[in-house]
């Protein structure tokens, strides 16, 4: 049994382990604002959110050929392999421990933080296909502006066209609507999110050329990718629901239809153009977004504050990570 394939098959491991813990930790987004109003319980949503996002997972492959080939070329990377395998422990690091605190970072970010450092270890700041790599970074870092600014807008228009309506009956009437939101979200969450393992799977594949150079991603690795975030989700991130879903703002129904149309409007029209982008920032700035147009005072602004610290150290933390991973695997291997 050849090194390269003892490595791959690690990487594959690896690679379905990051999608399975971002299903608990990137998914509990999708469903926190609906378990927060009470419009579906906690089994309910996660349910939900892991048929949803295993139907994403499947329907859109995107996002994956972005990861797989804009942040480096496979075909440039000497120890492509251990690059890789880098790069999946340190996110998956990341990752856990986000989520032991119960922060909200994104997955996203520290892949591709990761991806970026270890390549940068092995063969220094000319592995990094820019232009790709900074498509990529334009994208994580609009996309919650695009969002804060969306969700202000469709709650203002939510406030105008609900005004004389009765709260109680509209608050219960949103709370049924709010189920299908998040069904939508969830949706778009595995049609952006689950991607990325996929690509990664696949960049491996092609670096140690069980696949050509430009092959579409096998339909093992989008099944397999697809399971793992669906069997993810059913675990549920509980600390990242409650962090979302109660101490940014306090959410009732028509606020969470709102947010929840906010991000996957936002999330899917990412998917469509290809583009990876944090449905944790989406889905959050969302919600700071709707809040800030319902009434400034009640966003929890400290809250807010402590998730954009750890969205600003994601990338450079999990790219430092990664760079130590690789020179300890490459002692190792």
């Amino acid at each position: 049994m050849s090194l390269i394939f003892i490595l791959t098959i690690l990487i594959v491991i690896c690679a379905l382990a990051f999608d399975f813990i971002n299903g608990f930790h990137d998914t509990a987004n999708a469903i926190a604002t609906s378990v927060s109003t009470k419009a579906l319980k906690p089994r309910q949503a996660i349910l939900l959110a892991a048929i949803m996002n295993f139907v994403g997972a499947m329907t859109f492959t995107g996002v994956a050929k972005t990861i797989s080939k804009d942040i480096v070329n496979p075909f440039d990377l000497t120890n492509g392999s251990i690059v890789i395998l880098a790069a999946l422990i340190a996110a998956i690091l990341w990752n856990l421990i986000t989520w032991y605190y119960g922060i909200p970072s994104s997955s996203s970010h520290a892949l591709i933080g990761s991806i970026a450092g270890a390549a940068v270890a092995a063969q220094g700041l000319g592995v990094l296909n820019y232009s790709g790599f900074i498509k990529i970074l334009e994208a994580l870092i609009f996309s919650p502006i695009l969002a804060f600014v969306v969700g202000y807008i469709i709650y203002s228009i939510f406030k105008v066209a609900f005004k004389n309506f009765n709260l109680t009956k509209t608050n219960r009437n949103f709370r049924y609507i709010q189920i299908a939101t998040a069904a939508l979200q969830s949706y778009s969450h595995g049609t952006n999110d689950a991607q990325k393992s996929m690509g990664i799977i696949t960049m491996a594949l092609i670096a140690n050329q069980y696949l050509p150079k430009n092959a579409d991603v096998p339909l093992w690795v989008q099944v397999s990718c697809a399971i793992a975030m669906g069997l993810g989700t059913s675990i549920g991130g509980w600390k990242i629901i409650k962090t979302v879903g109660g101490k940014i703002m306090k959410i009732r129904p028509i606020n969470g239809v709102a947010a929840d149309l906010t991000g996957a409007g936002i999330i899917f029209g990412a998917s469509l153009i290809h583009l990876p982008v944090s449905t944790t920032h989406v889905i959050s700035s969302g919600i700071l977004g709707v809040g800030s147009a319902h009434r400034l005072k009640g966003v929890k602004w400290d809250t807010a504050q402590r998730m954009l610290i750890t969205w600003v150290i994601t990338l450079p933390i999990t790219a430092l990570l990664a760079g130590i991973f690789y020179f300890i695997l490459n002692l190792i291997f």
